[in-house]
């Protein structure tokens, strides 16, 4: 009795003492060669693009927190831990803007949106996830370079959607690179973000663990075009003294560009490079669009469908090889496939979709066994419980978000909460990652 009646004690005291012990800190993820690592170990991670994370945080109309910590603990449950998500959009006029903005034309931040972002942090925290959080956009759909250009004296904006400009589109985006003061403007919104406190944990965005990554922009590119050639060298450095401004920002955190790869520099791999080989990019990032790029057909799935496999591997391969050659992790942040026939509703087939997630992933878990740079995904896009609204499949201010942005048919490429089988090759993708952690946690020189 004596000494059950000690080992009861003893049991009692730990158990306090632990209690009391302070937690351990959570910690940031660093960059070893061509590795992520946070805490000395390997970090691989599954991962998606969640950009509208902070919509539903908001504490303004478009905010919805009930499903916020529905979509995060569905996440979790399926073993995507790192969202890639959108810190800034700016005031656009055209009809397949996003709305409310982040930024209004004359200056006004939305504080909403901000606490939305603390609150989508804060949750992010308790699960143990990672945010890349990119801080402008080279497209439209957000507002992005063309709106800061407008502001600060450039060309009217416009929708290349309606107009069918692409080409122009793009070389106007590329002048912002060029415009002095909307640099200056931007930069006093990243300093206002990057330095603001979470209303709700007290941290200083600079100094929480949650944020993996700042990234320049979604897509930035050069611009389009032979004619764009002669902005390669401006983008270049517009990656290089952006990047060294957040580090000064920002130094415990990763900073990435947001770039889609040679797709995304005119073609041109020494662009891509040389836009990636600043001391102040920590990491790599390419995109890949099967569809986007005309590799693959909705039309004639079948008769296009292998041939798009392999230029996936070959894309992938090419632009593994570049993070070999500048010793640096690389992240295949955006990707994905239409439903098939491309149809929208919730419930239609992912047959190619699936086959196509299963093929991209199965590829990379070969690499990252192999000792190679690659160190995640975030497919492109989480839709969750969204649901599209109306039968053209158009966003309208005011509808739940989806994955898809609000210029593109909602639904094309999002991933939904009830698409079991899409899930299901995603679960097997985070538990063969979690074995290669494992068995294969150091990359080969």
């Amino acid at each position: 009795m004596i000494y059950t009646g000690f080992r009861t004690l003893l049991l009692a005291l730990l158990t306090f003492i632990i209690a009391c012990s302070p937690a351990e800190e959570p910690q940031f993820v660093q960059v070893d060669g061509t590795r992520f690592v946070i805490g000395g170990e390997t970090y691989r991670f599954v991962g998606t693009n969640f950009w509208f994370g902070a919509y539903l945080g908001s504490t303004g109309e478009e905010g919805d927190r009930d499903r916020l910590i529905r979509e995060l603990d569905l996440l979790k449950k399926t073993g995507i831990t790192n969202l890639r998500i959108l810190a800034a959009s700016e005031q656009a006029d055209h009809s397949r803007a996003l709305t409310p903005s982040f930024l209004n034309a004359d200056g006004e931040v939305n504080e909403d949106l901000l606490r939305g972002l603390d609150f989508l942090l804060h949750e992010m925290g308790k699960r143990d996830m990672k945010a890349v959080v990119f801080m402008n956009n080279f497209w439209e759909w957000s507002g992005g370079m063309t709106v800061y250009n407008e502001w600060f004296g450039g060309d009217p904006t416009f929708d290349p959607g309606e107009t069918g400009e692409w080409t122009r589109f793009m070389n106007q985006s590329a002048m912002f690179y060029f415009n002095e003061e909307a640099q200056r403007a931007w930069r006093d919104y990243l300093r206002l973000v990057i330095t603001r406190t979470n209303t709700i944990s007290g941290i200083r965005y600079y100094e929480d663990p949650v944020i993996m990554s700042w990234q320049l922009a979604n897509e930035p590119r050069p611009g389009h075009g032979d004619e764009a050639m002669v902005n390669a060298g401006r983008f270049i450095e517009w990656v290089d003294q952006s990047s060294a401004y957040i580090k000064s920002l920002a130094p415990k955190q990763l900073v990435s560009t947001g770039n889609e790869g040679t797709q995304g520099s005119l073609g041109s791999e020494q662009i891509y490079l040389d836009a990636h080989r600043s001391p102040n990019v920590d990491y790599m990032t390419f995109h890949m669009w099967a569809k986007n790029w005309g590799w693959f057909d909705a039309n004639d799935m079948e008769g296009t469908f292998p041939s798009s496999l392999e230029n996936a591997e070959a894309y992938i391969m090419q632009h593994v090889e570049y993070a070999r050659m500048l010793n640096k992790p690389t992240v295949l942040s955006e990707f994905g496939l239409g439903r098939d026939y491309e149809r929208f509703e919730i419930g239609t087939p992912v047959t190619y979709r699936d086959q196509y997630l299963g093929f991209v992933f199965g590829l990379l878990e070969e690499k990252m066994k192999a000792g190679s740079p690659v160190a995640g995904t975030n497919f492109w896009t989480w839709g969750g419980y969204g649901e599209p609204q109306h039968e053209d499949a158009r966003w309208r201010p005011g509808d739940p978000f989806v994955g898809d942005p609000p210029q593109e048919p909602q639904g094309l490429n999002s991933v939904f909460a009830g698409d079991d089988s899409t899930l299901e090759v995603i679960r097997n993708h985070h538990d063969t990652i979690q074995a290669i952690n494992r068995d294969y946690p150091f990359i080969l020189p």
